[in-house]
């Protein structure tokens, strides 16, 4: 009887201890993270491309991921991500890659002499970003103003170009003459949920032994611009 009583005063003990210490879940959290996944929709640009490149219809990119968030002060307004995800970067252009004895040509179709309903270059990178983070949140809202400046590399894993020419129809995958890593800065800003993104890439699509009929290298690099969406 002595062991059940004290057994029993024991468990009271502890439930009144354990409603002392209850956690306020209603209660902000003083050590947020913010903006640790992304959703970032883009149009594509060619720039530097060889004399008569063009680019015709819509070049689409999307990109996502996660962001570890890391403040760097109290207040948790300035902050440093790094983080990991997948982009798709397509590109509709008038620059034919033709395969010819297991190599790519290159040449820019002349409207006069070839014609072509789809011409288009897509692209899967693994993307490893990192930013560093200025924005006004507080823990009771997650409605601020943000300005987020960062550097990306990225890693190509696969690529399809696809042609429907007056000439014929050409497919082609994971191109040899393709830079397998590419780099770039981006800036993101906004208030909430809307938030504008522009990213310019410092290497070329193509690497150096990449040229057209014509002797000029094709030697392009990108312009993206678009919107980024921040979750959690």
């Amino acid at each position: 009887m002595r062991i059940n009583y004290f057994f029993w005063v024991f468990l009271v003990t502890l439930g009144v201890r354990a409603q002392g210490v209850e956690k306020d879940f209603d209660a902000p959290d003083s050590l947020y993270r913010e903006d640790q996944f992304y959703l970032n929709i883009t149009y594509n640009t060619l720039q530097k491309g060889p004399d008569g490149l063009r680019q015709n219809k819509l070049s689409p990119g999307l990109a996502f991921g996660f962001l570890r968030d890391m403040p760097l002060n109290k207040k948790r307004t300035v902050a440093v991500a790094a983080g990991l995800g997948y982009s798709l970067a397509i590109y509709n252009h008038n620059l034919g890659i033709i395969p010819v004895n297991n190599q790519s040509t290159y040449q820019i179709f002349d409207s006069e002499v070839i014609t072509f309903s789809k011409n288009k270059l897509s692209l899967h990178y693994v993307d490893v970003p990192i930013e560093f983070r200025w924005r006004n949140s507080t823990p009771e809202s997650h409605k601020f103003w943000r300005v987020y400046t960062g550097f990306k590399l990225s890693y190509l894993f696969s690529n399809q170009y696809k042609s429907e020419t007056s000439q014929g129809n050409f497919n082609q995958n994971n191109l040899e003459d393709l830079n397998r890593i590419h780099y770039g800065v981006y800036v993101t800003a906004g208030w909430n949920t809307w938030n504008i993104y522009a990213y310019y890439g410092l290497n070329s699509l193509f690497d150096a032994s990449a040229e057209t009929n014509a002797n000029e290298k094709v030697n392009m690099n990108t312009a993206n611009f678009g919107i980024m969406f921040y979750i959690l």
